[in-house]
């Protein structure tokens, strides 16, 4: 019985100590990264947004038109 507990806390320990060791192999990388993206990925970014609220901007505008036009065309003739 005792065997088993032996083997039981090495195993423990061997699962712990790979544990630890890909913590710290995952601190490394991070550390590794550049802490802020490079200047080519900002401006595709920021040129990205500028596109994305222009399209938002030239949407709303078609729908309040289209909008108008639907509550023209449903309004009741006399």
């Amino acid at each position: 019985m005792h065997y088993y507990y032996a083997l039981l806390a090495l195993e423990l320990a061997k699962d712990r100590s790979a544990e630890a060791e890909r913590a710290r192999l995952a601190t490394l990388f991070a550390d590794s990264q550049p802490k802020r993206p490079s200047v080519v990925r900002r401006s595709l970014a920021l040129g990205l947004a500028a596109v994305s609220r222009g399209s938002a901007a030239a949407v709303r505008r078609l729908d309040d038109c289209i909008a108008d036009d639907l509550g023209r065309s449903l309004a009741p003739t006399e």
